[in-house]
């Protein structure tokens, strides 16, 4: 990658927080440049320079990796792996499955799996309503509604567990459609280096009823 490329990784990273060993840096950058080059081919994003790249997927990706604690994590709609693959790379002892039923996608995410050796994740193609298993926490950056989200999920979702839904802006009928058993229980705004254009934010939300299993 480009020595602009690295230092914006590097400058957003530290914006964010978030402190990356030498071989965390290495395989994000090697992501990135993965990425780029199956994008020429594959069209699996709509962003095309490296530049943007490391914004709107890298640094975007890492502005949640506080609230992951997992230690299993369902990222659902996936699409070439974010934030999954991200996250993946930051905790390795995160336990990550990303799942998506768009095979050119997912053939994407299995050989960047293979290629940066993330023994940590996981890769399904399938759809949401035909998968079963359970996880501790479920993210999605752009799946669905919010209330879809929930209500595709929610039986692949642990007692005690939580869901974190990446959106930018959020009309109040998404938040109105969320069923009565489930609550927000925190909505963040996120300031994402490089993406000053689009709203960004997380919503924490989890059921009203699994309150106990948090204490």
């Amino acid at each position: 990658m480009t020595p602009i490329c690295e230092r914006l990784l590097d400058e957003g990273l530290a914006t964010l927080n978030v402190d990356v060993e030498r071989q965390q840096r290495e395989r994000l950058l090697a992501l990135l440049a993965l990425l780029h080059k199956w994008n020429r081919a594959y069209n699996l994003t709509a962003v095309r320079s490296p530049e943007a790249m490391v914004s709107r997927h890298l640094l975007d990706s890492a502005s949640v990796a506080f609230a992951v604690t997992g230690p299993t994590l369902l990222d659902v709609g996936a699409g070439p792996g974010f934030p999954g693959l991200v996250l993946a790379i930051l905790d390795p002892e995160l336990q990550v499955t990303l799942l998506d039923s768009n095979g050119k996608k997912v053939r994407f995410q299995r050989q960047a799996v293979m290629e940066l050796g993330l023994d940590n994740v996981r890769c399904e193609q399938v759809r949401v309503e035909s998968f079963d298993a359970s996880f501790d926490q479920i993210i999605s950056r752009a799946f669905a509604a919010l209330g879809d989200f929930i209500g595709l999920t929610e039986p692949l979702l642990a007692r005690g567990g939580e869901w974190l839904a990446m959106k930018g802006g959020l009309e109040a009928r998404e938040l109105e459609s969320l069923p009565a058993a489930v609550v927000v229980h925190q909505r963040l705004a996120l300031a994402v280096p490089g993406v000053d254009d689009v709203e960004r934010q997380l919503l924490r939300l989890g059921r009203v009823d699994d309150a106990e299993y948090r204490q």
